[in-house]
């Protein structure tokens, strides 16, 4: 019996009842299940799955080994009635797992066109990403959570199930939101955030430890947690004397640096309402 050719062992596995339609890129080893529809502009790297009826349409690129369960529709129009047609992008990282009923749109012309999606990450069923928004690598989105446009997402962040985001919010890396919280505002890095509204709760100390944090280093973001957070004064004041006082912990400088930036969005804080 004469043995496949080398090309043949790594070419594209398409299911006869599988559409991909002309001018679609297939990596080497790329799976394309049962009644999965891949448009012409669709870009799936290298050792991809597509489990089975599953839609991928636009400006999409897949990283190689990431695999999308049934039901999972990728690069469709964003949800937005201000989009007229543009080739905007939805760019999906390396190694991901995307679970069943998983929507993600591309960005919108007006902010740069694109939504990204880093390696490593996981999103649970029917969770949603929306236009323009940023999500970092090695995120966990539980069941049902929502991220409305243009949202930020740190790397390490875990999201609870049925969580919702709201526009222009930034959640720092490593931040835990506990499962059905409404995001209204900005949640600093390595915080906690449960309920509806919002309230920042503390810091993801789990989250800290399983990333290698020491004791000490995790006891100097606690001490600058409650000074940030002093209710007796001002943010920006306290701030001010925290950045005087630490000694380059590199978990509070990211802090600090977070909320100095610009934002679209009010700073999530212990107290409900209460704005940087």
């Amino acid at each position: 019996m004469t043995s496949p050719a080398p090309a043949a062992l790594h070419a594209a596995r398409i299911h006869p009842t599988a559409l991909v339609e002309d001018g679609a890129q297939l990596g080497i080893n790329v799976e394309v299940g049962p009644f999965c529809h891949v448009g012409p502009q669709v870009q799936l790297g290298d050792n991809v799955r597509l489990m089975s009826h599953v839609v991928i349409q636009g400006c999409t690129t897949i990283g190689e080994g990431t695999v999308v369960f049934p039901n999972a529709v990728l690069g469709c129009a964003p949800q937005n009635i201000h989009y007229k047609g543009e080739d905007t992008e939805l760019i999906i990282g390396r190694s991901c797992t995307i679970r069943e009923g998983v929507t993600m749109h591309p960005g919108m012309p007006d902010f740069g066109g694109k939504t990204t999606v880093g390696d490593h990450s996981i999103f649970l069923a029917y969770s949603h990403v929306a236009h323009d928004c940023h999500v970092g690598s090695n995120v966990i989105l539980s069941n049902n959570v929502m991220l409305a446009g243009h949202v930020t997402i740190g790397d390490r962040v875990i999201m609870g199930g049925g969580a919702a985001v709201h526009q222009f919010v930034r959640i720092g890396h490593h931040a835990f939101i506990g499962g059905l919280a409404a995001v209204n505002n900005d949640v600093i890095p390595y915080g906690m955030l449960n309920g509806n509204p919002g309230i920042l709760m503390g810091l993801n100390i789990i989250g800290m430890q399983r990333s290698g944090f020491s004791k000490s280093d995790i006891h100097e973001v606690r001490r600058a947690f409650k000074a940030i957070f002093n209710p007796t004064t001002p943010i920006r004041e306290n701030i001010a004397r925290v950045r005087e006082q630490t000694d380059n912990n590199a978990a509070v400088v990211d802090i600090i640096a977070f909320i100095d930036a610009e934002s679209e969005r009010a700073l999530s804080s212990p107290a409900r309402g209460q704005r940087g």
